[in-house]
């Protein structure tokens, strides 16, 4: 007569024949892969009011994230396009809704831009869970990207003692908080840490690179298979398109207020 086995034998046993009959345990399912735009992708930047989604035939959208709805979004959606976040990261802004949790001491010199003063990018411990609230409201409303703008505080005159240090880990910071939501995110401008960078972000955004001489230094990002999205103000097209054709950027001419208008390359 067959003698019964023990408990804690019998589920060991159970568990090794359903693992031998279906060829061990299930693979765990791999985490989605967050969108990554290539090189020379159109575009559409509209800071200026609600996005228009007539302005321009193009796949993706960089519109503000603060100005523009879950609707907004997925009316964007709806058309096929990806969508951009722009959120302010580098400077304190009087105008936006969460403008009271800064506190008076992480705001710096003005900027130049009405109401806006630098942040004091050292105090990572303060600027972290105001910024985590700007990307979580990014991923709510449904954007699958971020365009953090002002990473390059250390090269102006902010009012702090910024060094490169501070902008490296400030942007790397920025760079963690984006992808732990799921978000894409791009380095705006900040092209002498592009070889620091590079690997830590999924795109650049540039302004004005071929008024000063400086494309060149974004190629990093097409060489890593990521989109440079830039814009030019006062050049006209004839005047930059072709360099950008040849490095593989993804650039027009838009007016300064960032509205609907666009000259593409």
């Amino acid at each position: 007569m067959t003698r019964a086995c023990r408990p804690l034998l019998c589920a060991l046993l159970a568990v090794l024949l359903i693992a031998g009959c279906s060829g061990g345990p299930p693979s765990p399912s791999p985490a989605p892969s967050r969108w990554q735009p290539r090189p020379g992708t159109p575009w559409q930047w509209q800071l200026d009011g609600r996005a228009d989604p007539a302005s321009a035939d193009v796949p993706v959208y960089d519109i503000d994230g603060f100005e523009n709805s879950a609707d907004d979004v997925e009316r964007l959606h709806r058309d096929g396009r990806k969508v951009i976040c722009y959120i302010n990261a580098g400077a304190w802004e009087s105008f936006r809704p969460d403008q009271a949790g800064f506190p008076a001491a992480v705001r710096g010199a003005p900027n130049g831009w009405h109401g806006e003063r630098w942040l004091d990018i050292r105090r990572l411990d303060v600027l972290r869970p105001l910024m985590e609230k700007r990307f979580d409201m990014c991923r709510e409303k449904g954007f699958d990207a971020v365009e953090p703008d002002l990473l390059d505080a250390y090269l102006n005159d902010t009012g702090f003692p910024l060094t490169a240090g501070h902008q490296l880990a400030y942007n790397r910071m920025i760079a963690r908080i984006a992808h732990d939501r799921g978000l894409s995110v791009g380095l705006k401008n900040d092209l002498p840490q592009i070889p620091e960078l590079v690997r830590d972000f999924d795109f650049a955004v540039n302004e004005e690179c071929a008024q000063y001489g400086e494309c060149g230094r974004l190629t990093p990002f097409v060489r890593a298979g990521k989109a440079v999205f830039h814009v030019e103000y006062a050049l006209a097209t004839g005047d930059f398109c072709a360099q950008a054709r040849r490095l593989g950027l993804s650039s027009m001419r838009k007016r300064l207020e960032l509205d609907g208008w666009r000259q593409p390359c």
